[in-house]
């Protein structure tokens, strides 16, 4: 009787790990077809060769609470950052990178976990140019924005410290729109670039404007709260025209892409918006080019 359980036991422990070990392999493939980062299948091969674009950052790595400078390593989440470098880089651009303090950009680890990372990051990985501008990335007081046909702002964590928090930023986003030719986006908390900036009366740049970022719900499921800016209520505050997707099931991978009714901004949801926002931006910049 004692044999027959031990054997039932160690029969039912084999099965339990051989359970979890295919789970794991298949952790990358389960997600995707839940969502995560999907192809975006109308995406076109641009040629903006002559044309310049911005990708914007947070400096601020570090997953602090209000009145704490410790926690876990954050940053910008890495696709966020490198699917749209990739998408006007390809197109011919010439490419530049910049973020709030220059230096070093902080890249949350949990980006490249095996079942997180994307093409692009992998790339990302064996590229020296891009990590030698990573690593030594201009500050946005050393760049004017107005001298860009794009400007692109990362999400992550990060951004939920110094985006919003950004006078400076904020001038830079003002001057981009009133010079009239740059076209800006976002993914995910790269909103929050938008939510100081003013107009000539002072007033929200981006009242009645539609635009999305992630969701209090999505991030609700991270459980994540303390953070000091969240895209949907910040972009509410200043009186944007907030969208957002939803899904019954998986919500969290949820995503759309808006563009405002001037098309100067284009906002996408989260992550999965990547491809598809960078893809807007150059269309819209591509049909401007051919008036």
């Amino acid at each position: 009787m004692h044999r027959l359980l031990l054997t039932i036991i160690g029969t039912i422990s084999a099965g339990l790990i051989l359970t979890a070990i295919l789970i794991a392999i298949l952790l990358p493939k389960i997600l995707k077809a839940m969502g995560l980062h999907p192809e975006y299948d109308a995406g076109q091969k641009y040629d903006l060769q002559g044309k310049k674009a911005l990708v914007v950052t947070t400096s601020h790595g570090v997953l602090s609470k209000p009145g704490e400078t410790t926690g876990k390593p954050t940053g910008v989440f890495g696709s966020e950052m490198t699917v749209p470098y990739y998408e006007f880089l390809d197109a011919g651009m010439q490419v530049d990178v910049a973020s709030i303090k220059g230096g070093e950009i902080p890249i949350d680890p949990q980006s490249f976990y095996y079942f997180l990372i994307t093409d692009e990051d992998k790339r990302f990985l064996k590229d020296s140019a891009f990590q030698n501008k990573v690593k030594n990335s201009l500050s946005i007081d050393e760049v004017d924005f107005t001298d860009y046909d794009l400007i692109f702002f990362v999400g992550g964590w990060g951004p939920s410290y110094d985006f919003a928090q950004s006078e400076r930023l904020a001038e830079q986003v003002s001057a981009a729109y009133y010079a009239g030719t740059p076209i800006m986006g976002s993914v995910c908390h790269g909103a929050l670039a938008f939510v100081s900036a003013k107009d000539a009366a002072g007033k929200s740049l981006i009242a009645g404007r539609k635009m999305t970022g992630v969701t209090q719900g999505q991030l609700d499921f991270f459980g994540i709260k303390f953070t000091p800016k969240h895209p949907e209520a910040e972009l509410k505050k200043a009186e944007a025209d907030f969208r957002a997707n939803h899904h019954p099931v998986a919500d969290v991978f949820a995503t759309v892409t808006i563009v405002d009714h001037e098309q100067r901004f284009v906002t996408g949801q989260n992550q999965n918006s990547g491809h598809e926002t960078a893809q807007k931006m150059m269309e819209l910049l591509s049909q401007r080019s051919a008036k």
